[in-house]
């Protein structure tokens, strides 16, 4: 992600062209760049090659939907994504959630709403990952000596934001990066869904226990499928999740 300083840059997927227009002023006058689309054809291509800081994405556009391609660019990219949708319905909502957008508003907003999200999920972001060297040094430390001694095992890259096991990579998605290094880092110690909204979660009001354990489903998937059947998460029924060092 680009340094603050030298401003953020915002792609926008919008195809009503007057209001992909008044995003772009505020988000101007608010010091950052963007750039427009108006249909979903070839928008999982253009975020990928351009690489902006967050995408701004309408659910209901021409050529392909915005969940779609939500769905699709969280597969390869940690980008944040700001879904709109004129669909209030929870279920709607919270597919949205699932498939890995990091927010949404829904129609009509106000443009200035729209700009304080993204302000406020850019800073959270990159207060996040400024953390995550603090949080996971001792993991960095430990991964290193064990490296050294030809040792394999379960280890998170902080750098890298990427998580190996036996020198395999999980490529695990930003979210899913940070609820397991909340686990990882309090080996064996219970943390309820609740808590791991508040931690992982703590600036999106509506995201609901069964996200969490859409994430947890989805770490453990990719966990088993390069780790033969490995997993490291512990479900404590009617309670939570806790991290259990694998047996190496």
């Amino acid at each position: 992600m680009r340094d603050a300083q030298a401003g953020w840059h915002i792609m926008i997927i919008e195809d009503e062209p007057s209001l992909a227009a008044i995003i772009q002023d505020y988000l101007t006058q608010a010091g950052m760049t963007s750039e427009i689309l108006h249909e979903g054809h070839r928008a999982v291509e253009t975020i990928l090659k351009r690489k902006p800081d967050l995408v701004i994405l309408d659910v209901m556009l021409p050529g392909m939907d915005g969940l779609s391609i939500c769905r699709e660019v969280r597969a390869k990219s940690d980008v944040p994504i700001i879904l709109e949708t004129a669909r209030v319905e929870e279920l709607d909502r919270l597919l949205g959630l699932e498939l890995g957008a990091d927010d949404y508003v829904c129609k009509p907003f106000s443009p200035r709403e729209l700009v304080a999200r993204v302000k406020a999920i850019l800073r959270r972001q990159a207060k996040v990952q400024a953390a995550a060297s603090g949080v996971l040094a001792d993991a960095e430390a430990s991964r290193d000596a064990a490296n050294a001694a030809g040792q394999d095992g379960l280890w998170l890259d902080e750098e890298r934001w990427s998580v190996t096991y036996n020198g395999q990579d999980l490529a695990l998605t930003r979210r899913e990066f940070q609820l397991l290094a909340i686990l990882y880092k309090r080996p064996g110690r219970v943390f309820s869904r609740a808590q791991l909204v508040e931690l992982a979660f703590s600036d999106d009001a509506d995201v609901f226990d069964r996200v969490i354990d859409t994430h947890i489903k989805n770490i453990r998937t990719k966990l088993r499928k390069q780790a033969s059947g490995v997993d490291v998460i512990r479900s404590v029924y009617g309670v939570g999740y806790a991290y259990e060092e694998p047996d190496t």
